[in-house]
C-alpha cells in the first residue's frame, strides 16, 4: 500500500485537506483501495481549521519518515516561515524518495525548502506576484493547474488539487483506475496538459484594465498585438513588458487565452454550434477553435461542453 501523509498546521484549510482525503483516504465500494492516508503536525494535539472547528491530530513529524507521498494542503498565513523541524522533516522525506505535493498556498512551504529552486511551479494567480518576489529562483506558471516533476508537484488552487491528486493516482495505478475513482467522485474529464481554463480578474488600479475591457468587448474582431499596443498608445515592446509584469505572459498568449475563455463560457451557457462560437470569439473557424482549445485545455470543445455545462434544475448533469 502506498502511504500518503498530509502535513497540517493551524489554521488548516478544510477544503485543501479534503481534496487529499477524498482522493487518497476515502474508501469506496467497488473501488480498490491502493492508499493508506493519515495526517501529522509539528505539535500533535488540537489543530484549528478554517471551518470553525478543531480537529485532533495525534501524529507528529515522525509520520513523514515512512510516507511515500507527503501532501502540504495549504500554508496559511503564507508568510509563516518553516520551522527548522518541519524543513528538516520535509527534506529528509524527499531525500529518502518520498514525493512532496502541495495544494494551493502549500507552495510557499515547499518553496522555503529550496526544492523548487530552478524549477517551474503552479501557483494560484492571486499568489503569483508574491511567489515571484519572494522566490526569484522559482519559475511561476499561473496558467497551469498543476506542475508535476515526479519528486515534487504543485497545484494552483484548491480545485486544481483534485486534478493533481488524480494525476498522481493515474501515474501510480493507471488511467483506468483513476477514471473509475473520478467517476465515483463525479469529477469532470481530466485536462492532460494541466492548463487552467480560468483567467485572473483585472486588479484595481492596473494600467492595463482599460485595454482588458476594450479587448474583451471586441474578441470577435481580428485583433492583433499591434491593435492592442495602438489602443494603449505604446510600442509593442512596451506592451509586452507590461503584460509580462502584470500577467506573467505575452499579449498574444493573453489574447488567445481570453478567446478560449470566452469560448468556454459559450460552450457552458449556450447550444450554439462550434463554428458559430469560433466566429464570435475571433478564432475564425471550428477547425482553428478545436486546435487552439485543445492546446489550451487538453480537451475538445465537444468534450468540454459535455463535462462542464451547468446541471439541469433537477440536479441531473446534461
Amino acid at each position: 500500500m502506498h502511504r500518503v501523509v498530509a502535513l497540517v498546521r493551524p489554521v488548516q484549510s478544510v477544503f485543501e485537506l479534503g481534496c487529499a482525503v477524498e482522493v487518497f483516504g476515502t474508501e469506496r465500494a467497488a473501488v480498490p483501495q491502493h492508499y493508506t492516508f493519515g495526517t501529522c503536525t509539528q505539535t500533535p494535539g488540537p489543530v484549528p481549521t478554517t471551518g470553525g472547528y478543531t480537529m485532533y491530530v495525534s501524529r507528529g513529524l515522525s509520520a513523514l519518515e515512512t510516507a511515500d507521498t507527503v501532501i502540504i494542503p495549504g500554508w496559511v498565513p503564507v508568510e509563516e516561515p518553516l520551522s527548522d523541524a518541519v524543513r528538516r522533516a520535509l527534506l529528509l522525506a524527499h531525500t529518502r524518495g518520498a514525493r512532496l505535493v502541495t495544494i494551493c498556498s502549500g507552495v510557499f512551504a515547499l518553496a522555503r525548502t529550496g526544492l523548487l529552486d530552478g524549477r517551474s511551479a503552479a501557483v494560484h494567480w492571486s499568489y503569483a506576484e508574491r511567489v515571484r518576489r519572494e522566490f526569484p529562483r522559482v519559475r511561476v506558471e499561473p496558467e497551469r493547474l498543476y506542475v508535476d516533476h515526479g519528486d515534487v508537484a504543485t497545484s494552483a488552487g484548491g480545485g486544481a488539487g483534485f486534478e493533481l491528486c488524480l494525476r498522481l493516482v493515474r501515474r501510480d495505478h493507471g488511467a483506468a483506475y483513476a477514471a473509475l475513482l473520478a467517476r465515483h467522485m463525479v469529477l469532470p474529464a481530466h485536462r492532460e496538459d494541466g492548463r487552467t481554463p480560468y483567467a485572473p480578474p483585472p486588479e484595481p488600479g492596473n494600467e492595463l484594465n482599460g485595454l482588458v475591457e476594450w479587448a474583451g468587448e471586441r474578441l470577435g474582431a481580428p485583433l492583433s498585438v499591434g491593435d492592442l499596443a495602438a489602443y494603449q498608445g505604446v510600442s509593442t515592446r512596451t506592451l509586452a513588458r507590461r503584460f509580462a509584469d502584470q500577467f506573467g505572459t505575452s499579449p498574444g498568449a493573453w489574447l488567445l487565452a481570453r478567446r478560449v475563455s470566452a469560448a468556454q463560457t459559450l460552450l457552458e451557457e449556450t447550444d450554439l454550434p462550434v463554428e458559430t462560437i469560433a466566429t464570435r470569439v475571433g478564432l475564425t473557424s471550428a477547425v482553428n477553435l478545436r486546435r487552439r482549445f485543445r492546446d489550451r485545455t487538453g480537451t475538445t470543445p465537444g468534450a468540454y461542453r459535455r463535462a462542464f455545462r451547468a446541471p439541469h434544475a433537477d440536479g441531473r448533469t446534461p
